[in-house]
């Protein structure tokens, strides 16, 4: 635990927070390449540390702790490197009121999201202890970890916007910023839709990804199809806040994460499953990710797009 506590964390904070510096000088490849490298090495080092050496658990932690060292290192050897374009420099590391507070700003936008997701996992679990179990606890962790896998090529795209888009904003090409919206729009939507159609069609064959007793299986196939209804609607949340975060709109994307979150999912999972039963644990996220997604993406495209038409 400590390993990966005083290890794992610190190397994991440079490798991916510093990668962003690189992909917002347009050394995208570059800077897929570092984390690639890192979970590659990991996938190596894991049979070897773990079965060969015969290390186990320490053996797992210590092939991670390694590889995300390997991953950091190439993210600051390229930054500090001939090709990059803003130079990592010892005169520029110094704090500037006006920049921490800008970035303080900005970084609480995605502190909230991730800390509201940790608030609905601990409530969704409080819930399903309570009212059945340990098993029921099991099909959450295995959706959950579904519902992260199958986020990811959205959330990507909405991500890699914010640059593209805070630039083009800066430099007062408005139309272009407009033109970004609807592109990462319909791509996040495209992306999140052909997902979930995979999720609700072969439910069966996600589940045995990670669990191939039936018994789970049986129970696992019903609440994933209803946790995920609608999840398509999770694309206009992701991209109405990466919009809001990359023009500097931070205030609106943490009210919408706090608001789907927070306000929608924690009280409908304490409240629905003494009107439904069980199920409605899993229909709360379903009805949030329609509320939260659609009311996001509604007030993001009235108050910027609606503004930047205007200009």
């Amino acid at each position: 635990m400590l390993m990966i506590i005083w290890g794992y964390i610190y190397f994991v904070l440079i490798g991916l927070g510093m990668n962003s510096f690189i992909n917002s000088q347009s050394f995208a490849k570059i800077g897929m390449l570092t984390i690639l490298i890192g979970a590659i090495i990991n996938i190596i080092l894991d049979p070897i540390f773990i079965f060969t050496l015969g290390l186990g658990v320490k053996g797992a932690a210590l092939a991670t702790v390694i590889s995300q060292f390997i991953s950091a290192f190439g993210t600051i050897y390229f930054l500090t490197g001939k090709k990059t374009i803003l130079k990592l420099q010892i005169k520029n590391m110094f704090l500037k009121k006006k920049y921490v507070t800008k970035i303080f700003s900005l970084g609480t936008a995605g502190f909230m999201m991730a800390i509201t997701n940790s608030i609905v996992t601990i409530v969704c679990n409080a819930t399903l202890q309570t009212c059945c179990g340990d098993l029921y606890i099991v099909i959450m962790t295995i959706i959950n970890s579904i519902r992260e896998v199958a986020s990811l090529p959205g959330q990507g795209m909405a991500n890699a916007c914010q640059p593209v888009l805070g630039y083009n904003y800066g430099a007062g090409e408005y139309n272009r910023v407009l033109q970004g919206i609807k592109f990462v729009t319909l791509t996040s939507l495209s992306m999140m839709l052909i997902l979930w159609l995979s999720i609700t069609i072969f439910p069966e064959l996600f589940i045995k990804i990670f669990s191939h007793n039936q018994e789970i299986i049986n129970n696992s196939t019903s609440a994933l199809r209803l946790y995920f209804f609608v999840f398509f609607m999770m694309a206009f949340q992701m991209v109405g806040q990466a919009v809001a975060v990359g023009l500097g709109k931070a205030k609106q994307a943490i009210f919408f994460s706090v608001f789907r979150k927070v306000i929608i999912v924690v009280p409908l999972t304490i409240i629905l499953p003494a009107y439904i039963g069980i199920n409605g644990v899993f229909i709360a996220e379903a009805i949030s990710n329609f509320i939260g997604g659609g009311a996001c993406y509604i007030t993001m495209w009235f108050t910027i797009g609606r503004n930047l038409k205007k200009v």
